[in-house]
């Protein structure tokens, strides 16, 4: 926009230049009973002014007879407005303002004179200001000002500008009236980028989302992929935790497209890329594609759904130089909480109890115990330990830096802008960090008038150091009973060798590093005007290292520092110590020859051509190494290690596609929009004969608040409106490589010879392989609406789409006595359907400017024919079902009277007791309640394990030079399922009690009253199978409401700063993750995995300084 503002100021100045030569000259016209609306731009035309009214002019549709040769443009004009009420005013930079002729009027009138100016006080040449009501006028001269004479005291002047954000201002008697006008980065002439393209977002027919670089820049995370969380309607992303340099764990386009992969495809600056691989300040925009009339231009990967970034590029501007720093800390939002020592020790005898009357109830610890614990901690605390495990494990906090330069400017001959950036994340247990190092450099060159170049290159190079050791699940539920360290520091036993902080600082280190190199260059000829060829070659290549030292973690007695007790880690992965290696390179190249062709003529047709070739290879190499029982564990390298305990692998594996693409863009009066797509594809993943497939789309809009009988209603309130329908075909051909080939695997075989049983490596055949595999295909079809109210301050974005898959990957079922594993075939079926509205609202109030964008999406992802197979587990996959639905028993509440158990089906007779979880009889062999209950024919579906009714907004609000911004992002409902870490006492044979049961599950100590109201089942190890199974019992809303940032900046004043040589300046400080509201347990968060690193709260302060 910054750039559209120069180019016509430039432009403005060059026709105040040649006003005068201009406005003489000589000119010539011929027309037959025409409408003056449709002369007025062939006027335009030969004389290369423009010329500005509004719709309310009268006489507008008047038919005129024009036959003049080597007049003057005035006299053209005279005989055109000729027994009119329209006059006419030619200005000095090649402007013309026509207005209402007005009859003299009584009321006191007077002159009002003034400035248009941006928020730069840069003037606004040729801004409209009109009297409210009225087409009397005038626009802004080179300087910003205007005149306007027979002003109403009373009057209400509406000024505006393209790009900017209309004002009102009442005249009160005023003579002088100076406006600011706010630029409308959000304006329907804003383009947005689609496959292979752009497109003004008002002439889009397709469903395409899109969201600008400075938000998701707002956001401060490291992981684009994880900014993107609450942007755009139908973009789902999830992560489950948030530790160092974590991404998102899932990104889902309109929901789920096939069993298989359903990541949507990445395209960075044109070709295929990873999406993290990108510094969030570098990006310019990111645009979904989520329909298949906007995604079938990728055929094959699209299925799932485009993302689409594009980075930032240079203008012509005089050099600049950016620095942006950040310091701030990492707070972990909350951990589970469990019960203290005296109550661990009392529900742990309790258990036991309730498993075993007859053993009394101190079966667990004695009474003194019970009784004395905490007491003689005091003075024994070797033997009466109690260890806060979190307080001993976890830091309060962790700290993060970010800093970054951009060098930005060019001249008309090469334009470079340039990003160089560090990040840095601490973690908050061990050592465990992240680095990141980014460096981005697009060039862009104009060689000839026709002839221009691009070339680009980054780099990304990143660090994951971290213990071997990832302590979160064991101390999630190690009772406090057990010590960490000794009361001299030294590492102590924890339960029989289960110590979680000794592991995590003796059990050794993880290192990961990744580097990646990428880099475009292409050529654009335009031999004439509208035609374009560019030619792409863009190589990347990523060197992947992982390294692991596992060491021998021991323990020394508590009495005894000289004595080695044990190893830690009862299970025995830590008495020796191994180093494990791993290297995965890649590279890959992408090349592409695109031609562009575009063209209007006679007026109102637009048409825009586009064809493409692409070529796509891809080759993979990883090697593996590992040695076992060092003797020096210091010295983490191979040659180090002994030679008769050693391991070795390694694959490689190679990909790709050949493309032929097009496009057809129509457009006519900027009313009726047609675009039609086609990719013909060709994947190395499949044999020769099945290799190739085709997929079009095609996509048409309507703008009906273009049509001359939705003007003349005079909605003065009604922008814009537009609907839109699309249909297309898309492929997906990742599901795994060369499927339609056996595989051969090497092995020891067994073999007896001469009385002998003797080892020998062979090879045999392991997969039965179907040649005629091919591509699973979606067809999809969307209906939108685009509507803009009240000069388009409001807009109102909607969309309906339903999605079939056909010929999804299932393995059929073959006899076991053939020996070979399943084959894949094209059978199986689903399908999508859901909703998307996004409405947002902009305005100011003098100095105060607000903006608001909240947006909604749903989505339901149903199971069709999958040829009788089923994927059963808690979560399933079952024709009718949806999804990953849940799949379980029904609970009837707990058992609370003896009667009760003993006239009711149980899943357990023999261990199954008073408190305990009941379930409902719902069928048997017969179809009917057989008096049992059976996984088999006890267990039903119970509802999408999915989110539904995602949301997710921002609000903007700014006063002078202070700027807040909020972003938030939620889900309405989700069964969400409590996990048995999250409730069951006693994990794993040793653990802990959820803080969140005690005093609200069923005991023997209770009352019946009491009982009658438990929210939990009673203390249990013998039933707990019984009791945690999957039910719906454990199933709950899952809903949340997170606030994802809050930013509060101030912009410095540029006179202050020119003093000092600088530009600008801003500092500001940010909150991420602030808060969550929900419905789980307290400690838990709706996005952490049960034995993952927890969500953090990112507080940061910041500084942004333009040289």
């Amino acid at each position: 926009m910054r750039q559209n503002k120069i180019i016509m100021r430039s432009l403005a100045l060059l026709g105040a230049l040649f006003f005068f030569g201009n406005s003489f000259a000589q000119i010539s016209l011929s027309v037959n009973k025409q409408t003056i609306k449709k002369i007025i731009p062939q006027i335009e035309k030969i004389s290369g002014y423009s010329i500005f009214y509004t719709d309310k002019l009268p006489n507008l549709d008047t038919k005129k007879d024009l036959n003049v040769s080597n007049a003057s443009l005035e006299t053209i004009l005279q005989e055109l407005f000729k027994g009119t009420k329209i006059s006419f005013e030619i200005k000095a930079n090649k402007q013309i303002l026509l207005f209402q002729q007005t009859n003299k009027s009584t009321g006191a009138k007077k002159k009002v004179t003034g400035r248009i100016v941006d928020e730069n006080d840069e003037p606004l040449i040729g801004a409209s200001v009109i009297i409210k009501g009225s087409t009397q006028g005038t626009i802004t001269n080179i300087d910003g000002e205007y005149t306007l004479e027979n002003v109403p005291e009373k009057a209400t002047l509406t000024v505006s500008y393209v790009g900017y954000i209309p004002a009102s201002v009442s005249v009160n008697g005023k003579n002088a009236i100076n406006v600011v006008l706010q630029e409308d980065s959000k304006t329907l002439e804003e383009v947005v980028v689609i496959g292979y393209g752009t497109v003004k977002k008002k002439d889009l027919t397709g469903a395409v989302g899109s969201v600008g670089g400075a938000e998701v820049a707002a956001r401060k995370t490291t992981s684009l992929s994880t900014a993107l969380q609450g942007t755009i309607p139908g973009l789902m992303v999830t992560r489950n935790n948030n530790a160092p340099g974590a991404n998102a764990d899932k990104i889902y386009v309109r929901g789920i497209t096939t069993i298989g992969n359903s990541d949507p495809l990445v395209i960075v600056d044109g070709v295929p890329g990873d999406i993290n691989s990108v510094n969030a300040n570098d990006v310019e925009s990111i645009s979904v594609l989520k329909d298949a009339a906007s995604a079938a231009i990728y055929g094959s990967r699209a299925a799932a759904g485009v993302i689409l970034v594009t980075t930032k590029r240079a203008s012509d501007k005089e050099l600049s130089l950016t620095y942006n720093g950040e310091f701030g800390w990492e707070i972990p939002t909350a951990e589970p909480e469990v019960v203290g020592v005296q109550r661990f020790l009392e529900m742990a005898n309790e258990l036991r109890y309730t498993d075993n009357p007859d053993g009394g109830k101190y079966q667990a610890y004695s009474e003194d115990q019970v009784n004395n614990w905490v007491k003689n901690n005091a003075t024994n605390p070797n033997q009466y330990p109690i260890t806060d495990w979190q307080d001993l494990i976890l830091e309060k906090s962790a700290t993060r830096q970010s800093h970054s330069i951009h060098l930005s400017g060019g001249s008309k001959v090469v334009k470079t802008k340039a990003s160089l950036a560090y990040d840095e994340v601490g973690g908050l247990y061990g050592s465990r960090y992240f680095q990141r190092y980014t460096l981005r450099v697009n060039n862009d060159f104009n060689i000839t008038q026709k002839l221009s170049a691009t070339l680009d290159f980054n780099i990304k190079r990143t660090k994951h150091h971290m213990p071997q050791f990832t302590p979160f699940g064991m101390m999630r539920y190690m009772p406090a009973i057990y010590a960490g360290v000794w009361d001299d520091g030294r590492i102590a036993e924890g339960k029989s060798g289960a110590n979680p902080y000794g592991l995590m600082k003796l059990g050794g280190t993880t290192e990961k590093w990744y580097t990646a190199l990428g880099g475009k260059a292409s050529i654009d000829f335009k031999p004439f005007d509208g035609f374009k060829i560019s030619a792409i070659v863009a190589p990347r290549f990523n060197y992947d290292k992982f390294k692991t030292f596992k060491k021998a973690a021991s323990y020394t007695l508590a009495d005894d520092p000289n004595t080695i007790g044990g190893y830690l880690d009862n299970s025995g992965l830590y008495n020796t110590t191994k180093l494990s290696e791993t290297r995965n390179d890649s590279y890959n190249v992408t090349t592409q020859l695109i031609a562009n062709y575009a063209k209007k003529f006679a007026g109102n047709h637009d048409i825009n051509l586009m064809a493409g070739y692409e070529n796509y290879y891809q080759y993979i190499e990883e090697l593996g190494a590992d040695r076992d029982g060092y003797v020096l564990t210091n010295f983490p390298y191979l040659n180090n290690g002994p030679k008769d305990l050693i391991g070795n692998s390694g694959k490689g594996k190679e990909y790709a596609y050949r493309s032929y693409f097009g496009r057809v863009m129509y457009s006519y009066a900027d009313r009726y929009l047609f675009q039609a797509n086609i990719r013909h594809d060709g994947s190395s993943r499949f044999a020769k004969k099945h290799r190739w497939g085709t997929f079009p789309s095609f996509s048409a809009g309507w703008v009906l608040s273009e049509e001359n009988f939705m003007k003349n209603l005079n909605w003065d309130w009604l922008s814009f409106l537009k609907i839109r329908a699309t249909w297309g075909a898309l492929g997906n051909e990742r599901i795994g490589d060369f499927p339609y080939m056996s595989t051969i695997a090497f092995g020891n075989t067994i073999f007896y010879q001469n009385n002998g049983i003797y080892f020998d490596q062979t090879a045999s055949q392991q997969k039965y392989a179907i040649e005629n595999v091919t591509w699973e295909k979606t067809e999809s079809t969307d209906i939108g609406l685009d509507i803009s109210f009240l000069n388009n301050r409001l807009r109102v974005n909607g969309d309906y789409y339903w999605k079939n898959t056909k010929d999804m990957l299932l393995a059929m079922a073959i006899p076991d006595f053939l020996g070979f594993s399943d084959p894949d075939v094209n059978a199986g079926k689903m399908s999508t359907k859901g909703y998307e509205l996004n409405v947002s609202w902009n305005d100011h109030i003098g100095d105060f400017s607000y903006g608001i964008a909240i947006n909604f999406s749903d989505f339901t992802s149903k199971m069709g024919d999958l040829q009788g197979t089923q994927f059963l587990g808690d979560k399933v996959k079952m024709e009718g079902s949806e999804f990953n639905e849940w799949y379980g028993y029904v609970s009837d509440g707990l058992f609370l009277t003896e009667e009760d158990l003993k006239n009711s089906p149980k899943i357990n007779d023999k261990n199954t007791q008073l408190g305990d979880i009941k379930y409902k009889d719902i069928s048997g062999p017969d179809g009917v309640p057989d008096g049992k209950i059976s996984p088999e024919y006890d267990r039903v579906l119970l509802g999408s394990s999915l989110p539904h009714f995602l949301y997710g907004g921002n609000i903007n609000l700014g006063y002078k030079n202070f700027d807040l911004s909020l972003a938030f992002q939620g889900v309405g409902k989700q069964n969400a399922r409590l996990a048995r870490e999250m409730v069951e006492p006693f994990r794993n044979n040793y653990g802990n009690f959820p803080a969140i049961i005690d005093g609200n599950y069923w005991s023997p100590y209770n009352t019946d009253e009491q009982n009658a109201v438990a929210k939990y089942p009673r203390l249990t190890h013998v039933n707990k199978s019984s009791n945690y199974a999957m039910s719906d019992y454990w199933l709950f809303n899952g809903g949340y409401f997170r606030l994802k940032n809050v930013t509060l900046g101030y912009t410095f004043p540029k006179e202050w700063m020119k003093a000092i040589g600088i530009k600008g300046a801003r500092i500001y400080a940010s909150a991420s993750d602030l808060f969550c509201l929900n419905n789980y347990p307290k400690g838990w968060d709706p996005e952490m995995g049960v034995s993952e690193y927890p969500i953090t709260t990112s507080i940061l302060l910041g500084v942004s300084v333009n040289f």
